[in-house]
């Protein structure tokens, strides 16, 4: 039975307990807003401004309609119009764009032959790739029914939509769109996949290493470990090569479930995708260690990780591309390392890039595993 007496100064005792762990406190008040921010910005944005270059290598009004028409459509954000063939190719394929819009030097000829206008497509980002390559048809559709009905065109009447009706098929096709998907015909899987095996390993490692550390230092058992005759830096050194041998076996489990169970392609190699998610394990452990450095219990290390791990998760680009998100998230994204991993993973997994074109982002990754190990060392080495 209840006693209403002591059952009350049970509330209160916990109340009390929380308010002297203010870090406690401040994770249960902040973290549901962090959340509802996210979960509306994040994953409820319309995917929009996707940045793309246009390859113009013709003059003429139809050129004129056609480039008016994509600067107005809220789909492309358009870098800049060049006439460099090569030059467009090249950005696309080194990820400044998401496409590149050629207009050939035919393009406003009145000859009676097809005009063929190409999307040069990164089409290892599916979601933002599908979005513009449905943009781009509908656009073309339009433009090549207003020239088989030989409409008198001018920039004036630039007010084409790119949702367009597919009855427009009645019509002859003057202008057709080739589409050029430079790495394949990319499943929403294979998108998911290499950010699921970094995320993975983002939660396991902090997760694991709150277990390690508070829950250890909550028992008792990290300070008597500390009273033998072990060094300080031998006891942390042992606890993270357990812990990563650890996330490396769970690693080749998930690379061997990906490819059984969804047969997802590794296109830049098993040996460089474990690479990969060796150092993404190395970075979290050591953020794991600076996080639990000096909390007191598992559940003050939950309360703190939180407000990091969930806004990583949906602020990195795991389920939906940056692009899609508020500028302010799209900044705030580069400052998480998973975000590096989630970019290596996929130009490793999708793209089939070596670990030399990934340089940047392994850099990322190995200076922020640097940082998170000297402060989290310098910081048990204040808690002994």
């Amino acid at each position: 039975m209840i006693e209403p007496k002591k059952f009350w100064w049970m509330i209160k005792k916990e109340l009390i307990s929380l308010k002297r762990h203010p870090a406690r406190l401040v994770s249960i008040l902040a973290f549901p807003i962090i959340m509802i921010l996210l979960f509306g910005y994040g994953m409820g944005g319309e995917m929009t401004d996707l940045p793309i270059v246009v390859v113009s290598q013709s003059h003429g009004d139809l050129t004129d309609l056609t480039l008016d028409t994509i600067k107005s459509t809220e789909t492309y954000h358009v870098v800049e119009v060049i006439d460099d063939l090569d030059e467009g190719k090249k950005r696309v394929d080194n990820a400044e764009v998401k496409a590149a819009i050629i207009l050939p030097s035919d393009y406003d000829d009145d000859s009676s032959h097809q005009k063929g206008v190409t999307l040069y497509l990164d089409s290892s980002d599916q979601m933002a790739a599908q979005i513009l390559e449905s943009s781009t048809q509908g656009i073309f559709y339009r433009l090549s029914n207003m020239v088989a009905a030989q409409t008198s065109v001018s920039t004036k009447d630039a007010d084409i939509e790119p949702s367009i009706s597919h009855s427009l098929n009645n019509f002859k096709d003057d202008i057709s769109l080739h589409i050029n998907r430079i790495y394949g015909n990319i499943k929403y899987i294979d998108f998911l996949v290499p950010a699921i095996l970094g995320m993975t390993i983002m939660m396991s490692c902090m997760m694991g290493m709150g277990a390690t550390i508070a829950g250890e230092r909550e028992t008792g058992e990290l300070a008597r470990l500390f009273m033998t005759p072990t060094s300080v830096s031998t006891v942390i050194g042992g606890k993270i090569a357990a812990k990563l041998l650890i996330e490396l076996v769970r690693a080749l489990i998930l690379i061997f479930m990906a490819v059984l169970l969804f047969n997802v392609s590794i296109k830049g190699g098993f040996l460089q995708t474990f690479i990969v998610l060796v150092i993404g394990a190395l970075c979290f452990v050591g953020f794991g260690i600076m996080l639990s450095a000096r909390t007191q219990t598992q559940e003050d290390y939950a309360q703190i990780s939180l407000p990091f791990s969930m806004p990583m998760m949906f602020v990195s680009g795991v389920f939906y591309p940056i692009e899609t998100m508020p500028w302010i998230l799209q900044k705030l994204a580069y400052i998480f390392p998973l975000t590096y991993l989630n970019d290596a993973m996929r130009g490793v997994m999708l793209k089939g890039q070596t670990l030399g074109d990934v340089w940047f982002d392994l850099v990322i990754l190995l200076g922020f595993t640097v940082l998170f190990f000297i402060v989290g060392v310098k910081r048990f080495n204040r808690d002994v």
